[in-house]
């Protein structure tokens, strides 16, 4: 990407930093509540930070940060097609080969950031078969005009039909759903995440009944939830428990804010979630993408 489109990209690691900076400064000492910490104030699971991207930094500093927090890093990169604008997308096994050649022997789980319902498209089923999970949010959806829509931007209200917010909510919650069942992911991130014009009611459009429907898609398709920095609520995440779905920890990190999960452990703490609950890459044959019919 040249210098001038890159500047123009507003990508949903800036949109969601300044919701999240004020919630990690808050719970910088957070209290665990249903879940006995370790001695050293930790949960009885191993800390990994499923969620980090290396903007602005390089795997070394990285690493070094890591080691300083005592957190493990699931590193992701932007993969899919050259449509989406983002500093750095994968598009193709070379690209993804480099990618992961720049992580071989480095402690980390290696990811994607999966983008659109095309991204495999580039990608042959032997190289997604080297990653270690795949990741991916409903944020970018379908427009007017059947084009890709980042949710974030400011112009996305012209170009999604936000009139009748109930309707787009069910739409919305399709788009969960439609993701779920039929793209190869281990870990749906960002997740209950809403547009401006929605944002501030949150409980009123993610209800009882929407909630189910994307637990029920996660739980079936064995997809392990994020507990983000302010997302999903307490009341999403107790259904997600009690419907058996593995959860992830993730900040959406880049450098020097990647493993700054503190607000993630108070809500596991308030899940009571041990370490059944949390997802851990599986061996290959058992990944997302083993499983899935699709024909990279």
């Amino acid at each position: 990407m040249n210098p001038a489109n890159q500047a123009a990209v507003l990508s949903r690691r800036q949109f969601l930093a300044a919701a999240t900076a004020a919630a990690a400064v808050s719970a910088s000492s957070p209290r665990l509540i249903g879940a006995e910490p370790s001695a050293a104030g930790k949960p009885d699971f191993p800390l990994v930070d499923f969620h980090v991207h290396l903007d602005n930094s390089t795997i070394d500093q990285v690493m070094e940060l890591a080691r300083s927090q005592g957190v493990k890093y699931g590193i992701v990169e932007h993969a899919g097609t050259e449509e989406n604008k983002y500093p750095v997308v994968l598009s193709n096994d070379e690209e993804m080969n480099g990618y992961l050649k720049m992580l071989d022997g480095k402690p980390v789980y290696r990811g994607v950031q999966a983008e659109w319902t095309d991204w495999t498209s580039g990608f042959s089923r032997k190289t997604l078969g080297r990653l270690d999970f795949i990741l991916m949010d409903a944020m970018t959806y379908p427009g007017k005009d059947g084009q890709r829509v980042k949710l974030w931007d400011p112009d996305a209200a012209a170009r999604v039909d936000m009139s009748d917010k109930q309707k787009f909510m069910d739409r919305f919650v399709d788009w969960h759903v439609e993701l779920l069942e039929q793209q190869p992911i281990d870990v749906f991130a960002n997740v209950s995440w809403l547009p401006a014009p929605l944002a501030d009611e949150y409980d009123t459009y993610w209800t009882p009944p929407r909630i189910q429907r994307v637990v029920r898609a996660a739980a079936e398709k064995q997809v392990a939830i994020e507990i983000g920095l302010k997302i999903p609520s307490l009341a999403f995440l107790k259904i997600a428990k009690e419907a058996g779905v593995k959860f992830t920890l993730g900040t959406n990190g880049r450098y020097p804010n990647m493993g700054k999960l503190a607000p993630c452990i108070e809500m596991a703490g308030r899940l009571g979630l041990k370490s059944d609950d949390m997802f851990v890459p599986k061996t290959e044959g058992q990944r997302a993408v083993d499983r899935w019919k699709g024909n990279a």
